[in-house]
């Protein structure tokens, strides 16, 4: 959403910790201005790169679309439009397209309010955002450039009681499938309400995967395919785009 050149702080934001130049700080309760302040006072100073839990940046996989309004605010307008509808939202939100080729796009989108809210937190401190993007899509896009293979992605938050929250994301040539559950559920429950059926749909469209790559979780339960547990490595800065 938003980008630019050259090295930025990392800042890693999920509902139970934020991970900022490399250290770590538990959060309990609302998420607010202040709270994120605090957490984010011993950055460097200059810009910083937000990876934030899918639940707070949702995504869209939208296929077969032909067809896209001419001009920019009239693209911008149905792309919100079509976000807000997928996913049955009412707070106007802030989105951003990406086209995946073969009619294919990627939508991901932020409550504008809560946008609002980091991009005070962030300018208050002098170290503005120039990258924002969900936890899965940092991941995937490190992984599956780097695959051979059609795979499957993981990405996991903790909720509690060893249930969670996340993405599932799987990819051929292209980004082949992306689900999201933002309702807590045990790897157990995970495995064979979610990534059984989602493995079952892409063996369907001759798309099956060959390898599952979590993050979020020390071990996941047989899924029929080969699985790797990634470790939870998150960079102090990195370079942007």
């Amino acid at each position: 959403m938003w980008r630019g050149g050259g090295q930025a702080s990392m800042v890693w934001l999920e509902p139970h910790r934020v991970h900022a130049g490399g250290q770590a700080r538990a959060l309990s309760g609302a998420l607010t201005v202040d709270t994120l302040v605090m957490a984010l006072g011993d950055l460097p100073p200059g810009p910083a790169r937000w990876v934030v839990d899918d639940a707070w940046i949702p995504s869209v996989l939208l296929r077969d679309i032909v067809e896209i309004p001419a001009g920019t605010e009239a693209r911008e307008a149905f792309f919100r439009w079509r976000f807000a509808q997928s996913l049955a939202l009412e707070a106007p939100q802030a989105v951003q397209a990406a086209s995946l080729g073969d009619n294919a796009w990627l939508l991901t989108g932020v409550a504008e309010a809560t946008r609002g809210d980091w991009v005070q937190a962030s300018l208050t401190l002098g170290r503005p955002i120039r990258s924002l993007q969900p936890r899965w899509l940092w991941l995937y896009n490190r992984l599956a450039p780097s695959r051979e293979a059609p795979g499957m992605l993981l990405s996991l938050c903790p909720a509690g009681d060893g249930a969670y929250t996340g993405t599932l994301a799987a990819w051929g040539r292209h980004l082949a499938l992306l689900r999201q559950w933002h309702d807590p559920a045990p790897p157990e429950a995970w495995a064979q309400e979610r990534v059984l059926p989602s493995i079952a749909y892409l063996h369907r469209e001759s798309r099956p995967p060959q390898e599952l790559l979590v993050w979020g979780a020390p071990a996941w339960p047989g899924c029929g395919i080969p699985c790797r547990i990634l470790p939870q490595e998150i960079p102090a800065r990195e370079t942007l785009p």
